[in-house]
């Protein structure tokens, strides 16, 4: 109980001498620092008992709200009517020494839009020569500055050039191609300089206008001497392919093809006329339509060689050059050679050199190739035997030529012990090395009659009175007859003057 009336007699000394002295008594002899709550400003001068309200110290609130508002205790300037909208950071944008004027606005601590502060009345709005736009201030600035403003072109209904007219915001400089005044056919809304296409239909000058290598890309040093009509071979769309209009071309091709005004025939060209239209066409060099020969200057071989032009194969006729011998311009095939208009004989060019000779399975002749041959073909041939100097055989063996086929009569005879030179048919033969002709018999006897098993040997019936007719006949002799005076002495039947070979009887 003593304890307690000492304390009680101790902050009565205390807080007494506050009431009775007021703060300047005891202020000066109070570190107001060591509460972690200094004085600065206005605050140095202002009465203690402003906030410390009925003498109560311990609790009272160190934010600026705290006070400085219309419902707490402490009945310090309270926030005006017409303060922007914010949050209560009042530090944030006053001073302890004064409250205006603002030394700089935090717009972090703002809650309301930009314009419901800068609408030329609480702070500067938009200037008289402004864009026309929404009140959206943070669409293009920034609260650290208003210029450097990067624009939202999102929020523009209307065309570019209502703005780009050089008055409200930059428009064409001074350089700027001819055109209409659509910037958004050629520009981006992110950046002029960047051009993401060059719509020509836009442009009002002509093609060379700009296309002259300093504004935009013009011929190339190695483009073809022309006027500066780009349009009429090229388009907009693009440089290549390029398509010149011939149409409108009165003169011929080598007018301005001529290696100076357009390209002309390069140093392989074939000796021509100038005439390039009778073989190429307006739309391609190559490949060329058609070779018109009438145009052409030099002889066949001097382009027909295999290099310029198709050449002779290698299984044509051993021949000269002159092409036009035997071929014409309008087809290689059919050729047609005239031997009319040869002197000599076959021979003296179909030797196998100059022109296509006897093959090396030719018979052999040392006759005239003409005796067989026709001048307009060798196949058929026309064969005449009386120029060949071999046997028969060395022809008609079944390979040169048709030989003995297989049901023929067995013989080493020569084909023209029977036939002849005109036809196979009919066969003659006759037996000059016997005495009679055994074909003379009665009845026209076939071969086989005496040849028995075709073969040229005959098989005689009784071979000691040979040759005589008794050589076959000797068992058809008739010892009986009173004419007869025996098979040896009668041994020749014709002989005795009593039968004859072309009788039917004997």
């Amino acid at each position: 109980m003593t304890r307690y009336l000492a304390l009680l007699i101790t902050l009565t000394c205390i807080v007494l001498p506050v009431a009775i002295f007021g703060q300047s008594a005891f202020q000066s002899n109070f570190d107001h620092f060591s509460t972690g709550f200094p004085l600065e400003g206005v605050h140095r001068t202002t009465d203690c008992a402003s906030c410390h309200v009925g003498g109560i110290f311990q609790g009272t609130p160190r934010q600026c709200a705290s006070c400085h508002s219309r419902a707490g205790l402490v009945k310090a300037t309270p926030v005006p009517m017409d303060h922007i909208l914010s949050t209560t950071q009042c530090e944030d944008c006053h001073r302890e020494t004064s409250w205006a004027p603002v030394t700089r606005v935090d717009h972090t601590q703002v809650i309301g839009s930009c314009d419901s502060c800068h609408n030329g009345v609480k702070a500067g709005g938009k200037s008289p020569n402004h864009i026309a736009s929404s009140n959206q201030c943070g669409d293009c600035h920034i609260s650290t500055a208003w210029s450097s403003a990067r624009f939202d072109h999102f929020n523009v209904t209307g065309s570019c050039i209502s703005c780009h007219n050089g008055s409200t915001a930059p428009g064409k400089n001074t350089g700027h191609i001819n055109t209409t005044d659509v910037c958004e056919d050629c520009h981006t809304t992110t950046f002029w300089g960047l051009i993401v296409r060059v719509d020509h239909f836009d442009v009002i000058g002509t093609c060379s206008s700009c296309h002259n290598g300093t504004i935009a890309i013009g011929k190339n040093p190695t483009h073809i001497t022309s006027n500066n009509v780009c349009e009429d071979c090229h388009t907009s769309n693009a440089w290549i392919p390029a398509n010149f209009d011939h149409a409108t071309i009165t003169s011929n091709c080598s007018g301005c093809h001529n290696g100076s005004t357009a390209t002309g025939r390069n140093a392989r060209h074939i000796n021509t006329t100038n005439v390039c239209e009778d073989c190429h066409n307006n739309t391609s060099w190559s490949p060329v339509i058609r070779v018109d020969h009438f145009q052409v200057l030099g002889t066949c071989s001097s382009c027909h060689n295999n290099t310029i032009a198709a050449g002779k194969n290698p299984t044509h006729i051993a021949s000269g050059n002159n092409c036009e011998d035997c071929h014409t311009t309008n087809a290689w095939i059919p050729a047609n050679f005239d031997h009319a208009t040869i002197t000599g004989n076959c021979s003296s060019c179909h030797n196998g050199s100059i022109a296509t000779g006897k093959n090396a399975g030719h018979i052999q002749t040392n006759a005239e190739c003409d005796n067989c041959h026709l001048k307009t073909a060798w196949i058929p041939a026309g064969f005449d035997h009386n120029n060949i100097t071999a046997p028969c055989s060395s022809c008609h063996n079944g390979t040169t030529a048709t030989g003995q086929d297989g049901g023929h009569f067995i013989t080493a005879q020569d084909c023209i012990a029977c036939h002849n030179t005109s036809a196979w048919l009919p066969d003659t033969f006759r037996h000059t090395t016997l005495s009679y002709e055994p074909l003379d018999h009665s009845g026209n006897l076939s071969c086989t009659a005496c040849h028995l098993g075709n073969s040229a040997a005959v098989s005689w019936s009784s071979p000691t009175y040979l040759p005589d007719c008794a050589g076959c006949h000797g068992n058809d002799y008739d010892p009986g007859e009173d004419d007869h005076n025996g098979l040896s002495a009668d041994r020749n039947c014709t002989g005795s003057g009593c039968h004859r070979i072309s009788d039917r009887e004997w």
